[in-house]
């Protein structure tokens, strides 16, 4: 399936939760905490300028990764994997 957000929305595939730790330990389900990053999949057509009647373009693109807090977005599953729907204004950083 594919998905194209509307107006100034991101979908964003969030990055895979560590499963051990820098030293080596397997951590458990329960301690896993949620990835603050993940990749750009797709970009709407922007934020609408009502004066202009032009889309402003986004700053990032698609395939970029970014870090957002933790409870920037909308949760939903495309295919079963797992996607966040998110605008513009909740990304923090772009990571070069």
């Amino acid at each position: 399936m594919k998905v194209r957000p509307l107006g100034d929305k991101i979908l964003v595939k969030r990055d895979e939760a560590a499963t051990k730790t820098d030293s080596g330990i397997f951590l458990p389900e329960s301690a896993k905490d949620k990835p603050k990053q993940g990749k750009v999949v797709a970009l709407g057509a922007g934020i609408l300028n009502k004066d202009k009647g032009t889309y402003v373009p986004f700053t990032v693109k698609k395939g970029d990764t970014v870090i957002f807090s933790s409870y920037s977005g909308t949760e939903v599953k495309i295919d079963g994997d797992p996607y966040l729907i998110m605008t513009e204004e909740e990304i923090l950083g772009i990571v070069d």
